[in-house]
């Protein structure tokens, strides 16, 4: 290739590279720095306000030898892994029965009525259940006393054995709006030849939905895993609203026990420190579901 055409092909793609360098100056401002700012910070015992003092690994050691690392990841771990079985199994339900629906009109008000609710704040939601659903004489407790079952009644979230169950529990039936839409596009991406092919087979109900549909739906199932596994580990607000960590700490999360640290008691380098092994620990996992949660198109094209 002559110098001459090399340099026009560089002024046809110089515009387009002009237009995708202001998203990219952004993200590395409000993303990137942000992120190499507090790996450098979690090398410093740094206080706001105060000196800092380079200690090398000493802010990670020090989490390992906390009294809540093992008990917050356990939390977390649970919760993680709950909101991943729920999110494989009731938004997927619901979109499989909207998508059975003969009428598309139907099909249309149903998605509607999913969508309306996330317009309400997650934090909302959350207060919500806490006031309404958990309250001493909440929907949960008077339910069970309407029916002879006042001893079971309780301060869910005060209650140290069932505290964390309570948190995970909030948000039932767990048919979230955006989960729902993204396994319907799924299914409605399916070819008709597919659904025609199966059909003939004679493949369905139920046959029909594990072997067919299904596999076909691994690449929304990934997405899902993916993004309930980041906001599993990352999570803290919804449990500072609800129980603070408590009781005692019942329902501590390492992202919890991150911003106590830094904003309660000021260690941001420790803080820091704790937000870098959350970012390892969310890596490791979406690497590990990229590589094994393969979507239908990916197995074949791994065949050939």
């Amino acid at each position: 290739m002559t110098s001459q055409r090399r340099f026009s092909r560089l002024a046809q793609v110089l515009p387009l590279y002009g237009l995708i360098t202001p998203t990219f100056v952004l993200l590395g401002i409000f993303s990137l720095l942000p992120f190499l700012w507090a790996f450098w910070t979690s090398f410093f015992d740094y206080e706001v306000g105060g000196e800092s003092r380079f200690i090398g690994l000493a802010n990670y050691a020090e989490y390992l030898r906390d009294p809540t690392f093992l008990p917050s990841f356990g939390n977390m771990a649970f919760l993680t892994l709950f909101h991943v079985g729920t999110v494989l199994i009731f938004p997927l339900l619901v979109a499989r029965l909207i998508f059975g629906l003969s009428s598309e009109r139907a099909r249309y008000v149903y998605r509607l009525l999913f969508l309306v609710p996330i317009v309400v704040p997650g934090i909302a939601g959350t207060l919500i259940w806490r006031g309404l659903i958990y309250n001493d004489q909440g929907l949960v407790n008077e339910t069970l006393r309407a029916f002879g079952f006042g001893g079971y009644a309780r301060g869910w979230l005060s209650d140290p054995q069932a505290a964390l169950a309570a948190v995970a529990f909030i948000g039932f039936p767990f048919a979230g709006g955006i989960n729902v839409l993204i396994y319907y596009a799924g299914l409605t991406s399916i070819p008709e030849s597919v659904q025609d092919a199966a059909q003939l087979d004679g493949a369905t109900g139920l046959g029909k939905f594990f072997r067919v549909e299904a596999p076909l739906l691994m690449s929304q199932v990934k997405l899902l895993v993916i993004l309930t596994v980041i906001g599993g580990v990352q999570s803290f607000e919804g449990m500072l609203a609800l129980t603070r960590g408590g009781p005692g700490f019942r329902t501590i999360l390492p992202g919890l026990w991150m911003y106590f640290n830094a904003f309660s008691f000021q260690r941001m380098g420790y803080a820091c420190a704790i937000g870098v092994m959350l970012f390892i620990l969310i890596l490791g996992l979406t690497v590990i579901n990229m590589k094994y949660v393969r979507s239908a198109e990916e197995r074949m094209e791994a065949r050939s």
